[in-house]
């Protein structure tokens, strides 16, 4: 869509957002909120109106090319009504499990269609029915180009309220940094030179990881040309931060190395089920979401634009799961995995891989425009088993315009990948959420494995089974 009006422009799409929006690539960002009441056709027009959409000047632009071949913003009126959608869903005679198989169907559909050019990339849905987790679900759906997750669901998080005290701001768990852990242990020459070391190590992976090191074909990884377009099911498995806690304070690391290691025993379990050879022969990588900013707590949208920290600052982990410890899984120890991926984790945090290859993309696009990056990151991404990516939520209620808030969970269509996990952390409570390509990965099966996977964990940690949701 080209554009030789004259009329004024916002400032062109960040480098990153211009490779996500082509031909080739494109994401987006799917935020699921679970409320505990009804919430109307009326309310949600009022909130998008005077709440959400005036967070932003993107969320009232559109995306257009002009006469060089740029990508801008276009300032543009924006109304509420061409953005809500209110699906018609199969009568029943309120069976909520019934429900929530059908809201699971009518998100994995939604990526599918793409937005009007003439209108910002977004829409709202709004499902009334209610399903076991929720009374009425909206669904924010927006292209990735918008901003990364941390930009869309902070901005989210700073207009809802905390549901017991409407009048103060909601609280958020403070999110230290593995930066200044490294900085700690790596002070001395020798730790220049491991950094050294490990930074052209990664960078040389990433790089073949494009066009020589792929991911084999197993149960985890089909080889279905442009997977991003295949139906996908969503199950989740939920478990407490107590229990999260201590697993740690057995085995040390951080939440992250925790729900690496959880999702790679989990990874295993299935495809031992299945009957997968545990040789080694098959590599297994998975991309685990970075965000670049490196930032410590949540920070307010003012702040965020203040320091130019809105968009898309994000960059992709190269991160090798572990093979399998033993044929024989239940000689295991699940602990290990947790081990393997902290150790894993460190050395990429003392690394600046995923600093050069974002500096490579950016001379890449001076050279072909997007084009070039967006093959490059479609080619990285598609030649991986999976991708993490994990949020922060609040750590009390919070409430949408007065509507308390039960649950929350995201996830990213459009990646090339047959599995993906999100996860979210809100209330004292973790959220792990599998995407996966339907036809191709037991969901039921791989739900199963997951919560398998946790229970054994604690269990190895702390002699006792926890209760899993």
């Amino acid at each position: 869509m080209a554009d030789n009006s004259g009329v004024h422009l916002l400032p062109p799409l960040s480098p990153l957002g211009s490779y996500i929006n082509t031909e080739k690539l494109q994401f987006y960002i799917m935020g699921v909120l679970e409320l505990e009441n009804p919430f109307s056709e009326s309310q949600t027009l009022d909130f998008l109106r005077d709440v959400f959409i005036p967070i932003n000047t993107r969320f009232s632009s559109l995306i257009l090319t002009d006469e060089k071949g740029v990508q801008r913003w276009k300032k543009i009126d924006t109304i509420p009504e061409n953005h809500l959608i209110i699906p018609t869903l199969s009568p029943s005679s309120e069976d909520q499990q019934l429900y929530d198989e059908q809201v699971h169907d009518y998100l994995a559909k939604i990526n599918l269609k793409p937005f009007p050019e003439h209108l910002s990339p977004w829409d709202v849905h709004l499902i009334t029915y209610p399903t076991t987790n929720a009374k009425t679900t909206l669904v924010f759906n927006l292209h990735h180009a918008l901003g990364d997750g941390y930009s869309i669901m902070g901005a989210l998080f700073s207009i809802f309220k905390s549901s017991a005290n409407p009048r103060h701001p909601l609280r958020f768990p403070t999110a230290s940094s593995r930066m200044n852990e490294v900085k700690t242990n790596y002070s001395k020459i020798s730790g220049l030179v491991t950094k050294a070391k490990n930074t052209l190590t990664d960078f040389t992976k990433n790089v073949l990881g494009a066009y020589i090191l792929k991911d084999g074909e197993t149960v985890l990884r089909s080889t279905t040309p442009r997977v991003e377009y295949e139906p996908i099911s969503i199950t989740s498995v939920t478990t407490s931060m107590d229990y999260i806690k201590d697993i740690r304070s057995k085995v040390g690391g951080t939440v992250n190395d925790i729900t690496t290691g959880w999702i790679s025993y989990g990874l295993h379990l299935y495809m031992k089920k299945l009957g997968e050879s545990g040789d080694g022969s098959s590599r297994c990588t998975a991309l685990v979401v970075m965000n670049m900013r490196m930032y410590r707590g949540f920070k307010s949208i003012e702040e965020m634009l203040k320091a130019n920290i809105w968009g898309n600052h994000f960059g992709l982990l190269s991160v090798s799961l572990p093979p399998f410890v033993s044929d024989d899984m239940e000689s295991v120890d699940p602990l290990d995995y947790i081990v393997q991926a902290k150790e894993e984790m460190l050395r990429k945090a003392n690394s600046f891989g995923a600093y050069f290859t974002s500096k490579l993309l950016h001379y890449l696009g001076k050279v072909t425009g997007p084009v070039g990056p967006a093959n490059f990151i479609y080619s990285n991404v598609r030649n991986k088993s999976i991708m993490i990516s994990n949020m922060c939520g609040p750590v009390e209620k919070a409430a949408v315009a007065g509507n308390p808030l039960k649950g929350f969970y995201f996830i990213i269509p459009g990646m090339p990948q047959s599995l993906t996990f999100t996860i979210v952390s809100y209330m004292g409570k973790l959220r792990l959420v599998t995407t996966s390509e339907k036809g191709f990965i037991d969901a039921k099966l791989m739900n199963s494995c997951l919560k398998e996977a946790f229970q054994k964990m604690y269990s190895a940690a702390c002699g006792e089974i926890p209760v899993m949701e």
